[in-house]
């Protein structure tokens, strides 16, 4: 799991940022790419990256503002010329569907592919399988606006090769079906519990996204605990009354969001044309004395996800 940022600015593009979008590869485990807000040109930034338009299955728009959507139409549509013939699905604030439909329809574009949409307008779970959870929660913008929360299951745990092996238990299809947790019957008649072979479950990692938004409890619900927590930062230290009349938060106000709800990893981005060079590293300077694992996230920057470590049987972390 890899977050790759194609688009870090916030209102209109800069020189050396991009408007928003940012996508979440998950091609190790489901070999899918998810897209999270598609501002203008998102497509010109794929070009400069290994992403794949046709990977991406799933899209998931924080709101309506053009800095955030501007980029869809065109994207919708190359995505049918370069191999992308599988459904799509769109999930957005109401209004997103007459959007891209009003589009399309203007543009005459005809696409290779289905598109569903599920509009949002309350909180709860939006998407759900067999190995990620995805919720929405309202945020406080000037429109509708959301943040999303991607839970991934817990993996299960390894197989004791070696306790195995002790209890000359033969390689094997076998091996395969205790991996599973199954009862197994071996050739000569004994029945094992796979799950007596197995280690601790590897907890499955969390990243919340957030749209742009003043500080509010929403935001805490949906960053608690994550693994990493992209948050916007229109504004610096000092400026949180310019932040709350423009419906944004300053770096500090996601530092303590991000220190208070036990967040792992803190990404900056939305951030202004106003800060650039030296200026931009002030804002990462001013977050990371509230919260010391942050980082200002740069046009093309791609982060893992790392699985927490967990403590062997018998040992405490």
């Amino acid at each position: 799991m890899e977050i790759q940022f194609l688009g870090t600015g916030a209102g209109s593009p800069g020189k050396f940022r991009n408007v928003t979008s940012t996508a979440l590869r998950l091609l190790d485990e489901r070999n899918s790419v998810w897209l999270f807000d598609v501002g203008e040109a998102t497509q010109h930034q794929i070009l400069r990256t290994t992403l794949k338009p046709r990977k991406i299955d799933k899209i998931f728009i924080t709101h309506l503002h053009g800095d955030h959507i501007f980029g869809l139409p065109g994207l919708l549509s190359s995505r049918s010329f370069q191999g992308g013939d599988g459904p799509l699905t769109i999930y957005g604030p109401r209004g997103i569907r007459q959007y891209v439909e009003t589009s399309l329809r203007v543009s005459e574009t005809k696409l290779s592919y289905k598109i569903h949409y599920q509009e949002l307008t309350t909180d709860g779970l939006v998407f759900e399988d067999s190995k990620f959870r995805v919720s929405a929660r309202r945020l406080d913008h000037k429109i509708l606006c959301f943040g999303y929360r991607v839970e991934e299951k817990d993996h299960a745990g390894e197989l004791n090769v070696e306790k195995l092996r002790a209890d000359q238990i033969p390689a094997g299809p076998v091996y395969g079906q205790m991996k599973s947790g199954e009862t197994v019957t071996l050739p000569d008649g004994r029945t094992i519990n796979g799950q007596d072979y197995l280690g601790p479950s590897q907890p499955g990692r969390i990243v919340a996204l957030l749209g742009d938004t003043r500080q509010t409890p929403n935001a805490a619900k949906l960053a608690e605990n994550a693994d990493v927590l992209v948050h916007e930062s229109t504004f610096a230290k000092g400026e949180s009354k310019l932040a709350r009349a423009y419906y944004h938060s300053t770096n500090i106000q996601a530092a303590e969001l991000a220190k208070r709800t036990h967040v792992k990893m803190l990404l900056l981005n939305h951030i202004s044309a106003r800060y650039t060079g030296k200026m931009a590293l002030e804002l990462q300077s001013q977050a990371r004395d509230v919260f010391h694992n942050t980082r200002v996230v740069k046009d093309f920057d791609e982060i893992n996800v790392p699985f927490q470590k967990v403590a062997p049987e018998g040992t405490h972390s």
